[in-house]
């Protein structure tokens, strides 16, 4: 708790994965940005600063009815996500991170679901953690300064025991201890969303007699797709069976996080939100809950993706080379060695050059 962050990858993989989803989430909404968030919206500024009043929220998006004030602020939001995601000054960005997405979800508080409440919270655990250590802007920076020799250091005074020193120490225990705490809550979080949701579930009879999928297939709001919901709501065996292994595996999730057994777990749930966002439309909310599940996977499963990815380039680097020096090399035959004029019998080898390797014959 106090040495060393943990999980660094993973937390770098929560920035990139939010970072970038609430970006994709803000361009596709950009055509509709006036009637959601800005000055047209049917729930007007004034409404919302009403309901502020009531419940203590506060947005960037309420302090100013002028369309300017509202294009600038998205563009804010855009820039902050992109840069969130590139990991650039990531302490103070993922800070503007965080009011960015608690305004426009405070703005359009009836508009959304649990994937924007999720990504809410997720902006705010970040903060606490050191999620730019890796694959990010900042750490590029950092190895290029720890290359070159330039890296600043605190000057260090002799005075009370090496006052800048003992400062250093401190800044590394505090930042290591926010760090894990703020991953422990993200981990609890996940747990509590999980075994709550298949609680819920597992009191209901339509999941308990495997009849709810079938319910949530037929509902016009959640079907993108009409003629691959009736698809699959043809297989009454396999819904059913769906639906049990929906139960247990929420209910089962926080208790098998401590094994090897997590992993088939986390592939099944991957499976889960990969169908709803098909079947049901939900790409936001299935994006948040699967880059959640990221924080369960340690640095050394991320290593040995890292390691597979660098192989698998070489690989096809190499390919590439073959190919490219194969159609440059000529096919044919080799032309027979030239006889020097001075020469007046067979060349010898000499007695530096390897022994020529004589063909294999047959008996």
């Amino acid at each position: 708790m106090t040495e060393r962050p943990v999980s660094l990858y993973a937390a770098a993989v929560l920035r990139i994965g939010y970072g970038l989803v609430y970006l994709v989430f803000l361009l596709r909404e950009f055509p509709h940005r006036d009637e959601i968030w800005g000055p047209g919206s049917p729930w007007t500024p004034e409404l919302a600063r009403q309901l502020f009043d009531q419940t203590g929220w506060i947005s960037l998006l309420t302090l100013s009815d002028s369309r300017a004030y509202f294009e600038a602020c998205y563009a804010l939001a855009v820039a902050t996500s992109a840069l969130f995601a590139l990991g650039w000054r990531t302490r103070a960005v993922s800070v503007l991170f965080a009011v960015v997405v608690a305004s426009f979800h405070g703005r359009a508080i009836f508009m959304t679901d649990g994937g924007d409440n999720l990504i809410l919270l997720m902006a705010v655990y970040l903060v606490f953690t050191a999620c730019g250590r890796r694959c990010s802007l900042d750490a590029r920076r950092a190895r290029l300064r720890a290359h070159a020799g330039t890296q600043t250091r605190l000057p260090v005074r002799r005075t009370a025991g090496g006052l800048g020193h003992h400062l250093r120490t401190s800044r590394r225990t505090l930042v290591a201890v926010l760090h894990n705490c703020g991953m422990f809550v993200i981990a609890a979080q996940v747990c509590l969303l999980y075994g709550s949701a298949g609680l819920y579930k597992a009191q209901g009879g339509s999941w308990g007699n495997g009849t709810a999928l079938h319910y949530a297939l037929n509902l016009d709001l959640f079907r993108p797709w009409p003629g691959l919901s009736l698809m699959a709501d043809e297989h009454d065996v396999l819904l059913a069976i769906a639906c049990h292994l929906t139960v247990l595996l929420q209910v089962a999730f926080p208790f098998v996080l401590f094994g090897r057994l997590k992993y088939p777990v986390l592939a099944l749930l991957l499976g889960m939100h990969l169908g709803i966002a098909v079947l049901m439309g939900l790409p936001l909310f299935s994006g948040a809950m699967i880059i959640a599940d990221a924080v369960f996977l340690p640095d050394r499963f991320y290593r040995a993706l890292g390691r597979l990815w660098r192989r698998a380039a070489q690989r096809v680097g190499a390919g590439r080379t073959r190919g490219a020096s194969g159609a440059s090399t000529p096919t044919g035959p080799p032309s027979p060695p030239s006889a020097s004029p001075s020469s007046s019998g067979p060349r010898l080898p000499s007695p530096s050059a390897p022994a020529p390797r004589c063909p294999a014959t047959g008996p």
